[in-house]
């Protein structure tokens, strides 16, 4: 049904173009948010979508994904209904079309069973995953079994990670890789001189060791930070401060409307300095 599943995340990449990439926790802040807060985000510019995998105990993220994704386990979310509503954003009366790829660990997948878990995500038109606790060295079966669907596996990578292990990763993951900084979490205010030059000389060795795109998610609060990033790389996440922008909405209405418009500021490029 979705034989065109791995062509969407193709075609976006081969476009060359620099992606704006929101990560989305669904079901939050209330219920019935996730697939009009998607399709708002397609409409916003947004070229391609991270969607999170509840988790009851997130070790690498930062206090607001963490407080989201309690959220969403508080207003139901399930594997089972995210397929639902990743299948009815694409089924939508104005589809969902670009790629969307399933963030999380590797627990909740283990319980619902691998096989099962990327027949019901291909199915329900999932173009991948990124998993935040699944290292090259345990992946192999996992990335087999993607292959074999046609899925995407995305590897993440971060200042402490070796030059020789950069390319390592790249040479295992399918369609691009993820850096992801240690140093900076999730709503860090500006960077000192020091941090920016830091991050530049990062995404530097990054550049020079990796063969496919790289995305980097990074705390990234607004569109100057963005900018400057993607200066340096092939698309930039922004979830912690899209959900903050989202957070006080009393209704999938609402929802859709903050994220649509915060979505839109970031692509007002800021000429001030990034940092």
């Amino acid at each position: 049904m979705h034989s065109n599943t791995l062509s969407r995340l193709d075609a976006t990449l081969a476009r060359r173009k620099k992606m704006w990439i929101p990560y989305l926790m669904p079901e939050f802040p209330v219920p019935g948010t996730t697939v009009p807060v998607l399709l708002a985000l397609q409409e916003s510019g947004a070229d391609l979508i991270e969607l999170g995998i509840p988790y009851s105990d997130p070790l690498a993220d930062g206090p607001v994904i963490q407080e989201a994704a309690t959220r969403a386990i508080q207003n139901g979310v399930t594997l089972t209904k995210l397929f639902q509503w990743i299948q009815a954003a694409r089924h939508a009366h104005t589809p969902l079309t670009i790629p969307l790829i399933m963030m999380g660990y590797i627990n909740p997948i283990l319980q619902y069973g691998i096989d099962r878990f990327l027949d019901d995500a291909k199915e329900a038109g999932a173009d991948g995953f990124i998993i935040a606790d699944l290292p090259i060295e345990e992946a192999e079966e996992f990335r087999q079994k993607c292959i074999a669907r046609q899925l995407a596996l995305v590897f993440l990578i971060s200042p402490v990670t070796s030059e020789a292990r950069i390319q390592k990763i790249d040479s295992l993951a399918t369609h691009f890789l993820y850096a992801i900084s240690v140093n900076a979490t999730t709503g860090t205010k500006k960077l000192s001189q020091q941090q920016a030059a830091d991050v530049e000389e990062y995404l530097a060795r990054v550049r020079r060791c990796a063969k496919k795109p790289f995305v980097v998610g990074f705390g990234i609060e607004n569109a100057a930070q963005a900018a400057k990033i993607l200066e340096l790389a092939d698309g930039v996440v922004v979830g912690s401060a899209l959900l903050r922008h989202i957070r006080a909405a009393k209704t999938a209405q609402e929802a859709a409307e903050y994220a649509a418009k915060f979505w839109q500021s970031l692509h007002q490029r800021d000429p001030q300095a990034a940092y």
